[in-house]
């Protein structure tokens, strides 16, 4: 949360200026020796220019050294203070900043700024309301700050409250494209797209994407239009995403899906699939080329795709049902309880699995079998009106009509007018209750 501004160095001195130089050439560890050397001959006010160059280069404990020095010379610089604090946050000692922060007056020019660090140390020690309450005050001192305002669309950021970070990020975007390193247009897009704002969100993205071509945000965007319905922004950045980066491995489904949503099947299945190469362990994928397989027809390839899904995770329910349907429609009646007695094995149960040995062992004429299954699926299923018809049917093929009667009586109340099924009744009350 902290975003320091750098100091004017359009007049340096002449030490300084040679270091900097050797940083900006890319030799960096000279520098460092440069401007080490140099500490003993600076004056007062730029050994804290120096210790800021050594806080931007990565040696924060060389810049303390030098502001603790300077904070003891001279406590009533707020703005060294702030400094000093910020410095103490970067080497966790958070309780020492805290208590140097807290000497700065709340009438000190600089004391917005040491709210914003305050408010950073109550975050980092998940103190939330608290934090918010700086950044607050903070705000009502300077309503312009776009850093106070960035601040604060952060920190409701992560804390997954997205509505309330979108304002504050709008009032940033005004001034600002990027603070800290973050790209303002696309926090304020993903903050849109989570509070499911998605066709706003859209326009954010197209700015943050032009500014910075980076993966996370070609994502951002591709999907964000996938869910507003936009499928071919989607395909487009999706697309783009894959070809710059084809291992990012989550922007797979989201692009087959919406080759699916456009009816381009043998697109969406070949997209899942290059997906698979880059995360072979997504049961998700698996199950999805599975599915589109079968829509194309492709029967061994979608059952192949659907036994994967089953071997990474083999309670995947929604891989079995779909797996388990199609040997059903086959009439692969082994395979049926082949499959239940493995992944029952494993431990897994679902009351659908009774049903489905069911009619399985009614097809191999396993009818002893095939009645105790019935029997243990009705206790889920005794108000679904197609497993009471399929019940009672083999009921009354094993000549069972008694057991059968109440069964075609309750189906009946369901379907309301059925002359067959009425006759069937009468007869068996002709019948059986004479």
């Amino acid at each position: 949360m902290r975003y320091r501004k750098r100091k004017d160095r359009s007049d340096l001195n002449t030490l300084i200026q040679e270091a900097i130089k050797l940083v900006e050439a890319g030799e960096t560890e000279k520098g460092l020796k440069a401007l080490s050397k140099a500490e003993t001959q600076l004056h007062d006010e730029d050994k804290a220019i120096a210790a800021q160059l050594y806080y931007e280069w990565g040696n924060a404990e060389k810049a303390l050294t030098l502001i603790s020095d300077l904070h003891d010379l001279y406590p009533e610089e707020s703005e060294l203070t702030n400094f000093y604090a910020e410095l103490l946050i970067d080497i966790d000692e958070e309780e020492k900043a805290l208590e140097v922060l807290e000497t700065i007056s709340p009438e000190d020019p600089s004391y917005a700024e040491s709210l914003l660090l305050m408010a950073d140390l109550y975050q980092m020690q998940g103190l939330f309301e608290v934090s918010e309450q700086k950044l607050l005050q903070a705000k009502a001192m300077l309503k312009d700050e776009p850093v106070i305002d960035f601040a604060l669309g952060e920190l409701y950021f992560t804390q997954g409250a997205y509505a309330k970070a979108v304002p504050y990020y709008e009032e940033t975007a005004k001034e600002r494209n990027e603070i800290g390193g973050v790209n303002v247009h696309q926090r304020l897009a993903e903050s849109l797209s989570a509070a499911g704002e998605f066709e706003e969100a859209l326009s954010w993205y197209e700015k943050a994407a032009a500014e910075h071509t980076e993966p996370n945000t070609i994502f951002g965007y591709g999907f964000t239009a996938y869910q507003a319905g936009m499928l071919k922004t989607a395909i487009k950045q999706l697309s783009d995403l894959k070809g710059l980066d084809p291992s990012y491995s989550s922007l797979y489904m989201p692009l087959a899906k919406s080759f699916e949503a456009e009816g381009m099947y043998e697109d969406a299945l070949k997209t899942a699939k290059e997906g698979i190469t880059y995360d072979e362990y997504n049961k998700e994928l698996f199950l999805y080329a599975g599915k589109m397989a079968l829509k194309l027809g492709n029967e061994d390839e979608g059952k192949k795709l659907l036994q994967e899904a089953l071997a990474l995770d083999p309670g995947y329910v929604e891989a079995l049902h779909t797996l388990l349907a199609v040997y059903h429609k086959e009439e692969s009646f082994e395979e049926i309880i082949d499959l239940i007695q493995e992944v029952r094995g494993y431990g897994e149960e679902d009351p659908k699995y009774n049903w489905y040995l069911a009619s399985a062992y009614t097809g191999l004429e396993q009818y002893a079998e095939a009645k105790k299954s019935f029997e243990a699926a009705y206790l889920h299923y005794q108000e679904d009106r197609d497993f009471l018809y399929e019940y009672a049917h083999f009921l009354l093929e094993e000549g069972l009509q008694k057991e059968a009667l109440p069964l075609l009586k309750q189906v009946l109340s369901m379907d309301g007018t059925n002359e067959e099924l009425e006759e069937t009744i009468l007869r068996i009350e002709d019948e059986f209750l004479r």
